[in-house]
C-alpha cells in the first residue's frame, strides 16, 4: 500500500505572529497570536493608545524607544523577528501617499522597485498603471494628480517593490466617501490578486466589513 506524505511548502504565503506581547514601559498593551494567509486581511481596530500603531512598528522592525516586545514573527515560514527593517520585505501603505514631489509618477514607483533592466522596469510600471486606470501618466508630476490618483500611485509603489506581506495604516481615512470605497476595493483586490498576507489598522467599521476577514478589537 502506498502512502502519501504531506509536504508544507515554504512558498505558501503567510505572516505568523507567535505569542506576541507588547509593552509600553511596564504596561501591557496587547497580546496577539495570529496567522494570516496570502490574500487574507486581518483588521485591527481600537481607540488611540491601544497599541495599533505600535503593532505595525513591531511588524516592520521599528519599535520606538520606551516600548518592548516578546514573541516571534514568521514570514512565509522564515523567522524574521530580528531581521533588519529594510530586509523584511513587508510593504506599508499609509493614510498619506507620501509621494516624492520632485519625481514623476514613474519615478515614484521605480524608486522602490528591485534593481533590474531599465526597459523591463518601465514595462512593468506601464502595465501596472494601465491596470489601475492611470495608463499614459508615467511622466506626469504627482502634484498634478487628484487624491485618488495619488493613492493609486502609492499603492503601486508598494506592490512593485515586491513585498511578501503588506500593512495598511488607516490608508483610506483621508479620502471622501465615494473615492474611499473605490480605492479600498482596488487595494483589497490587489492584495488578493498578489496573494499577500495583510494587516489593516482602521477606525472605520466599513473598512473592516469590506476586508471580509477576521477583526480584532483592542
Amino acid at each position: 500500500m502506498q502512502t502519501r506524505s504531506t509536504v508544507i511548502s515554504e512558498e505558501v504565503p503567510s505572516l505568523s505572529i507567535d505569542d506576541l506581547t507588547l509593552y509600553r514601559q511596564q504596561q501591557l498593551l496587547l497580546s496577539l497570536n495570529e496567522t494570516i494567509q496570502g490574500g487574507e486581511i486581518l483588521t485591527i481596530m481600537g481607540p488611540s493608545g491601544s497599541g495599533k500603531s505600535t503593532l505595525l512598528n513591531w511588524l516592520t522592525g521599528m519599535l520606538p524607544k520606551g516600548f518592548h516586545a516578546t514573541g516571534k514573527l514568521y514570514l512565509n515560514g522564515q523567522h524574521i523577528t530580528d531581521t533588519a527593517s529594510h530586509l523584511r520585505r513587508i510593504g506599508l501603505l499609509y493614510q498619506d501617499p507620501l509621494l516624492f514631489p520632485h519625481l514623476t509618477v514613474a519615478g515614484n514607483i521605480s524608486f522602490a522597485m528591485p534593481t533590474g533592466p531599465k526597459a523591463q522596469r518601465q514595462t512593468a510600471i506601464s502595465q501596472a498603471l494601465t491596470q489601475v486606470g492611470l495608463g499614459g501618466l508615467e511622466q506626469r508630476s504627482v502634484q498634478s494628480l487628484s487624491g485618488g490618483q495619488q493613492a493609486r500611485v502609492a499603492l503601486l509603489r508598494v506592490l512593485l517593490s515586491q513585498p511578501k506581506a503588506i500593512l495598511l495604516d488607516e490608508p483610506f481615512s483621508k479620502l471622501d466617501s465615494q473615492l474611499r470605497q473605490e480605492t479600498r476595493q482596488l487595494v483589497f483586490d490587489q492584495i488578493r490578486q498578489h496573494q499577500l498576507p495583510a494587516i489593516m489598522v482602521t477606525h472605520d467599521q466599513t473598512d473592516a466589513d469590506a476586508a471580509q476577514g477576521k477583526v480584532i478589537s483592542l
